[in-house]
């Protein structure tokens, strides 16, 4: 079982990056999914979430509307899609996943069944 991020890289302030996460020994379909990122010296947070079919979103403020969270059930994965870029956003970001049957979102960094090892984004000015 194992969630496999990736995609992450060196990107100027106001670019784009798209993550990627992988699911392998499990499948998605009935599990809600995040990502979060931690910067060093701070706690980790969550940035994005998605529901189990992807009907419902949520993002905290500081990534609304630059942010988006997507899946691909089919592919057994999971996107984010971060556009304009800030210095504030360089951190390892980490996807995870919990099982549910209820096709909602779910918030907060904890309780998660699986998380993915991180992929590094450094935005640079």
């Amino acid at each position: 079982v194992q969630l496999q991020a990736s995609g992450g890289g060196l990107v100027q302030a106001g670019g784009s990056l798209r993550l990627s996460c992988a699911a392998s020994g499990f499948t998605l379909d009935y599990f809600a999914v995040g990502w979060f990122h931690q910067a060093p010296g701070k706690e980790r947070e969550g940035v994005a979430y998605i529901s189990r079919r992807g009907t419902s979103t949520y993002y905290p403020d500081s990534v609304r509307g630059r942010f988006t969270i997507s899946r691909d059930n089919a592919k057994n994965t999971i996107y984010l899609q971060m556009n304009s870029l800030k210095l504030e956003d360089t951190a390892v970001y980490y996807c995870a996943a919990r099982s549910i049957l209820k096709d909602v979102v779910l918030t907060g960094v904890t309780g998660w069944d699986y998380w993915g090892q991180g992929t590094l984004v450094t935005v640079s000015s």
